[in-house]
């Protein structure tokens, strides 16, 4: 098996569905042999019916149903152990692929030995480029992003420094962490690095897992010669900042974001 493609579902079947049609529709041709792969949509118990829907709809899609939601961490890894490819695209449900995806990643980690995990360019439903490639955080980075201080220009500064806004973000390069909603992972550094890390529920795991890849030895690269759409919403940014406590995602970032500086001795580099 050439890639295995995780897809973890939490109440949103529709946006599953769409990025499930995005890649039945996508190429997976390279030079005149066709890339041998798999779906997997593991379910963290919501209750939408998607497992019915699959059987009906896309009988060769391999479904896990969880009995409980474990989180993006836990969820993905179960996918990840089921995995049979040497690739595995983790992927969320509110992705949408280009033709082209699979195969040029492919192709470059063939290429590139020393590759561990690469991300494309993500856009906007108005194909307007989304920030998904990324410098360390500083320790109060976080806050700035969620609290009036980032009104201020030290914070600016410093958002700007993470969001790597002085890159044109065209370019093939070497960056320090991706963003989680779409992974193409070597199998291989998969099992050096480990997976990701559990105690993470929700938020940060990409960035451990990231920060694990290069201790490893293994690049994390920004890929933009392909493209895929992120219909991101990025829940926790939506809530007020004095009502931190009040929402589930916001209060996961916080727990994260503490549980991040904590197992890495609150180091802002490698």
């Amino acid at each position: 098996m050439d890639i295995s493609i995780i897809i973890l579902n939490y109440k949103s079947k529709g946006h599953t569905l769409n990025c499930i049609k995005s890649i039945k529709e996508a190429d997976f041709i390279l030079n005149n042999k066709e890339l041998t792969y798999e779906i997997i949509v593991v379910d963290n118990n919501s209750g939408d019916s998607i497992g019915e829907i699959l059987n009906w709809q896309y009988k060769d899609v391999k479904f896990i149903q969880n009995d409980k939601n474990l989180g993006m961490g836990a969820g993905n890894n179960v996918g990840i152990r089921k995995a049979k490819g040497k690739y595995i695209a983790i992927i969320n449900p509110d992705i949408i692929v280009f033709k082209d995806v699979f195969v040029k990643m492919y192709e470059y980690m063939e290429k590139n030995k020393k590759t561990g995990i690469i991300g494309p360019q993500q856009l906007f439903p108005d194909k307007s480029i989304q920030y998904s490639c990324y410098r360390w955080h500083s320790l109060l980075t976080p806050a700035y992003r969620r609290t009036p201080l980032g009104k201020f220009n030290f914070a600016k500064k410093d958002i700007d420094r993470l969001l790597m806004k002085d890159f044109n973000h065209k370019e093939t390069r070497t960056v320090d962490w991706l963003l989680g909603s779409f992974s193409f992972c070597r199998v291989e550094a998969l099992k050096q690095t480990g997976f990701f890390d559990e105690r993470f529920f929700m938020y940060f795991e990409d960035t451990d897992l990231c920060r694990r890849f290069w201790n490893k030895n293994w690049q994390v690269i920004y890929f933009p010669e392909v493209k895929v759409i992120h219909n991101h919403a990025r829940e926790s940014a939506q809530v007020a900042w004095y009502k931190f406590f009040t929402n589930p995602t916001t209060v996961y970032h916080i727990k994260s974001w503490i549980k991040y500086n904590i197992k890495w001795k609150f180091k802002t580099n490698l």
